[in-house]
């Protein structure tokens, strides 16, 4: 008995039939085919509503098959072929004809080089014969291993269960589930392997069921290492069980693009290095771009019935070729000691390692300080001989002040990170690739570099194993939308808080702050309290020229621009009319005007403003101003929004100018600040080479007598880092530091 299945889009009206090369499928006939049905709830799936009895013949033998088409009828019932040439095709065997089978066939319009179909009723497992002497095998995967789009889910396991039990009587029970992945099978594994007891047990996943095809780019090495870290830990579950643990290799998707690939290649080349049996599937079907291989794939993810013969010709038999004693003597290898002794000298200090688990203890009894350091080489060699470490960063646990939380492993397995462990010291050092298994955080954000996860809703860890200082901002769109799944508030590091830009905070909209991580580093972030417990300063640049955004930039305190950062404004009366006018005709078309000789737009309106940012090498301003007018339509429209979101959000709002100022022109510009910050605090430094006295006994006003010039800047580094210095002198003395900073986002919330 058959009944058949096919995904097929239709228009109203239309149906799908199919029509065959037997009396019971209309003998080609398309006024005899056999019409399909399909529901709201299942379309585009359409299905024979009842099971349709075929017969081998018996005169034809054994080698006999049906031949078919799916048909495409209109409302009128004239029918369309769903493609030309070869047709689709299933076997006819007598012993097949006591179950119902279900034939699959994918999408209308794709024919299958292999069918594939499955017996409606599930196998019965048979439980184990009484004396039985071979080894038994679990494997847990996902639907590949289950048999998926193989005739009659005879994958590869199947292949390799009838194989394994004639050549060595062992036994195989598959407890595989479709669509699993490294979390949904770390979850289920007490649940279906522990209590079969099993002597091997075979994990067989995908990077496809992780979601490697079709995630954003900036996910992908997120995905490969969470992947990885839950092979592993699939891994040290199956020898806690005391059984042997095989990896099924990865292998090919559809889908794959080149950089797909490369991370596939990647995972594979590591996995081979894990120390653990695999399965070593890529070559046999891999194309060479990630992709199957011609002919031997049902769709992108699954192999068709002759590419599960090719995965199970992959195969290495001689992983099987084991007795019990041989596994009692791998069990006693991964439970004796779990930690084993790397290094000891006589005045006691001590490093032990527990590879199985990536740790390594250092213990300090003496009255001395240790130096671990690359130049060490006595240690080096024998770390890189026993201690098994695998290259990435290592984290301290329960670390402690004045102790580095961290080192980095070369892929040597040497320690790269020079460390001091003091007198007294008793620590554990454990893989931060650890961290990356499913039930053990959530990765946030992963680059290949840079990792975000989030320990629990008080802790998050950051994790740079790159060679270079990570620069983590705002302005970073998927760094900050990731930290979104943290609780708003402010997160500090508790073991060097006073360190610049180890202060992070994080709002409704994700990062709000700037972060620095060192090369190779790992940083713990511990929620300390609401983002309003905590006062709040936005630095707003008002001109005359770009000399604060320059010194901000060197502080690494400049986030988007605002709408004074790159301008020149030498009126600060200009600067106080075009607040009130809340920047209206800023960017008015009608008021600029461009100066070839200069090189500069000048505004009409307001004759102390210019531009010199806005044309481009490819504009034609003399010509043609239109695109340079589009252009400042948009940022200055951005920076405006900026400037009122930030006046509205921060707690005080700092607002600096450079440049000389008159009283008067300082009088105005104050009063019509107060009067767009409302109740708000605020305060305008104005920094000028001239006397303060002029602005003595002005409310909310600070004067510096100090010069910076952009000009002089851009022609010496040193200057332009003396300004800087000066201006963070400035800054600290008025309590602003990273720890305080207010951020606006490059996209604030329309006010």
């Amino acid at each position: 008995m058959y009944q058949f299945q096919v995904s097929a889009n239709t228009q109203t009206g239309e149906s799908i039939a199919i029509v065959g090369s037997t009396p019971e499928l209309g003998l080609w006939d398309i006024t005899k085919c056999v019409h399909l049905r399909t529901s709201g709830d299942r379309y585009p799936k359409w299905w024979t509503d009842k099971k349709i009895d075929i017969q081998p013949s018996k005169e034809l033998g054994a080698s006999q098959r049906l031949e078919y088409k799916y048909v495409r009828l209109d409302a009128k019932g004239r029918g369309e072929w769903e493609a030309l040439g070869s047709n689709r095709w299933l076997p006819l065997k007598e012993q097949e004809q006591n179950s119902t089978i279900v034939v699959d066939d994918g999408v209308f319009g794709y024919l299958q080089p292999y069918p594939f179909g499955y017996i409606e009723e599930p196998a019965v497992r048979k439980p184990l014969e009484e004396g039985f002497l071979g080894l038994k095998i679990v494997v847990i995967g996902s639907s590949v291993a289950d048999g998926h789009k193989a005739w009659l889910l005879k994958g590869w396991v199947k292949l390799l269960e009838e194989t394994l039990q004639e050549k060595y009587g062992h036994r195989v029970v598959n407890v595989s589930e479709v669509g699993a992945n490294v979390t949904r099978t770390i979850d289920r594994f007490a649940e279906v392997v522990t209590k079969e007891q099993p002597d091997i047990v075979i994990i067989a996943l995908s990077l496809g069921n992780e979601g490697l095809a079709y995630c954003p780019p900036h996910e992908r090495r997120a995905i490969q290492r969470r992947f990885e870290s839950g092979l592993l830990t699939l891994v040290k579950m199956t020898r806690a069980l005391g059984a042997r643990p095989i990896l099924g290799g990865v292998y090919p998707n559809g889908a794959y693009s080149p950089e797909h690939y490369f991370l596939l290649k990647d995972t594979h080349n590591r996995m081979l290095n894990w120390d653990v049996p695999i399965l070593n599937w890529l070559a046999a079907v891999d194309n060479g771009d990630g992709r199957w291989r011609e002919g031997i794939s049902f769709d992108p993810s699954h192999p068709n019935t002759m590419g599960h013969r090719l995965m199970y010709q992959a195969i290495d038999l001689n992983l099987f070729q084991i007795d019990k004693n041989e596994l009692a003597v791998e069990k006693q290898r991964f439970f004796s000691p779990n930690e084993i002794p790397i290094y000891r000298d006589n005045a006691g200090f001590y490093i032990g390692a527990c590879i199985e688990e990536k740790r390594l203890r250092i213990s300090n009894p003496s009255k001395y300080t240790y130096t671990i350091a690359p130049y060490w080489q006595e240690l080096q060699t024998v770390l890189q001989s026993k201690a098994g470490l695998i290259p990435g960063i290592y984290i301290a646990k329960n670390p402690q002040k004045g102790t580095l939380p961290y080192f980095a492993v070369q892929a040597q397995g040497a320690i790269s990170t020079t460390v001091e462990i003091p007198p007294g010291a008793d620590l554990e050092y454990s893989a931060a690739f650890n961290l990356f298994a499913p039930n053990n955080s959530q990765v946030l954000f992963y680059d290949g570099h840079l990792g975000i996860l989030q320990n629990d809703a008080r802790h998050l860890w950051v994790i740079n194993e790159s060679d270079h200082e990570y620069n983590i901002h705002p302005m970073w769109k998927e760094v900050r939308l990731a930290l979104k799944a943290m609780p708003a508030g402010v997160y500090e590091d508790p073991l060097y808080p006073d360190i610049p830009f180890r202060t992070m905070m994080i709002g409704n909209q994700g990062l709000e702050s700037r972060v620095k991580l060192p090369p190779q580093s790992a940083v713990l972030f511990q929620y300390k309290c609401k983002l309003s417990d905590i006062s709040r300063v936005a630095i707003v640049p008002l001109g005359d020229r770009c000399a604060v955004r320059m010194m901000l930039y060197k502080m690494e305190y400049d986030g988007p621009a605002f709408p004074f950062d790159l301008t020149r404004t030498t009126n600060i009366a200009d600067i106080a009319d075009i607040i009130e006018n809340r920047f209206y005709d800023i960017w008015n078309p009608s008021f600029l005007h461009y100066n070839p000789d200069a090189g500069r737009i000048y505004h009409s309106k307001w004759g102390g403003l210019s531009f010199a940012h806005e044309v481009e090498d490819t504009d034609d301003p003399t010509s043609d101003m239109s695109p340079v007018h589009e252009r400042m339509r948009v940022r200055y429209t951005a920076r405006s929004e900026r400037f009122w979101y930030t006046i509205q959000n921060c707690d005080k709002a700092l607002f600096v100018r450079t440049g000389i100022a008159d009283r008067g022109g300082v009088i105005d510009l104050v009063n019509k600040l107060e009067k767009e910050c409302s109740s708000k605090l605020f305060q305008l430094l104005l920094l000028s080479p001239q006397a303060s006295d002029e602005f003595s006994n002005l409310p909310n006003v600070l004067h510096y007598n100090v010069e910076f010039n952009p000009d002089l800047m851009y022609d010496d580094l040193g200057h332009w880092m003396y300004c800087t210095e000066v201006m963070r002198g400035i800054l600290e003395s008025l309590g602003i530091s990273s720890k305080n900073l207010f951020w606006c986002p490059p996209n604030p919330p329309k006010v």
